[in-house]
């Protein structure tokens, strides 16, 4: 078995890859390793200089087409053999000299997760670290990650760890919170070095914030009612129900006693609010019986188990 495996996702990164191939080699040539890297659906020459590294050590997967960085992380994360797992980004603003000093560290402190900090972070202030700062505060206060730098890609995880999730959508932002999820607490932080981009064009856009915040909701749903969805949906659709049902009954008073309420928007409101909180709450019970199906289906267990230790028998023991 590999000690370490490393999974680098790659689009259009032709001229980073025989850089970072050697920075790799030169970083961990003591170290059994693999380095993984996932082509998502390039169109410059990124898959033939993979290739071209010619060294047993290197792994190319390629992808039919762009999927997106959540994706490709797990199509890399899935042929990973090693140990650890640590996830790398292509464009060598990570530095993989940061890679040893991580493993001892996750080593040695029995850490589920180390993750990166990009101390002297080399992008540009109003496109990346302003927004990048604002996400990052947001995602502690709704998700209880309390983490300087979510947005940093190297971090390091024990493969039982990283294989207990699923990363799909745009959730690798949200890895730390995920693992959180299964059970991991052992998790920790350290700083790294951080590189300007040399080659290449950054992949960053300002319309990533509209699902960034969409993924930050879906997550603080999973941290809070991921197993008691009736939880939510029930408890809207009862306020809405019963706020709808007060108001139709002020209305119906009011029709007993002559008044004309047809057409009137409160009426509206009122109906509105019955057939929303019904809504509401059949939802609920909906996605209580998916969550049912899929811990069941799949023998999933609501939680998870440490560790079991069995104590040995005290034979001085005596009961009065």
């Amino acid at each position: 078995m590999k000690k370490l495996s490393l999974v680098i996702c790659v689009f259009n990164e032709e001229e980073n890859i025989k850089p970072l191939a050697g920075q790799i080699i030169a970083a961990l040539n003591n170290i059994n390793f693999e380095a993984i890297f996932v082509d998502d659906g390039s169109t410059d020459k990124t898959r033939e200089e993979i290739v071209s590294i010619n060294d047993e050590r290197f792994v190319l997967v390629e992808l039919k087409r762009n999927y997106g960085q959540s994706s490709a992380l797990q199509a890399g994360i899935d042929q990973a053999q090693g140990e650890y797992v640590v996830l790398l980004d292509g464009d060598l603003q990570n530095d993989p000299a940061d890679v040893p000093m991580m493993l001892k560290m996750m080593v040695e402190g029995e850490w589920d997760m180390v993750a990166g900090v990009r101390a002297n972070r080399k992008d540009g202030m109003f496109l990346r670290k302003v927004p990048s700062k604002i996400a990052n505060y947001m995602i502690r206060k709704s998700t209880g990650i309390h983490m300087k730098d979510l947005g940093c890609t190297l971090k390091i995880f024990t493969n039982e760890t990283i294989k207990s999730i699923h990363i799909y959508g745009e959730l690798h932002r949200y890895i730390p919170a995920l693992i959180a999820l299964e059970g991991a607490t052992k998790i920790t932080q350290v700083d790294v070095n951080h590189r300007p981009r040399e080659f290449g064009s950054s992949k960053y856009n300002l319309s990533r914030t509209t699902r960034v915040m969409s993924d930050l909701i879906l997550m603080v749903f999973f941290k809070k009612y991921l197993q008691r969805p009736m939880h939510f949906f029930g408890a809207v659709g009862i306020v809405t129900l019963g706020i709808g049902v007060l108001i139709n009954l002020y209305m119906f008073i009011l029709k007993i006693l002559g008044h004309d309420i047809w057409g009137k928007p409160l009426l509206l409101l009122g109906i509105l609010l019955v057939m929303g909180g019904i809504q509401f709450i059949t939802i609920g019970i909906i996605a209580e019986l998916q969550m049912r199906t899929y811990f069941e289906s799949q023998h999933k267990k609501p939680y998870r188990v440490k560790r079991v230790v069995h104590t040995k028998k005290n034979v001085n023991l005596r009961l009065f």
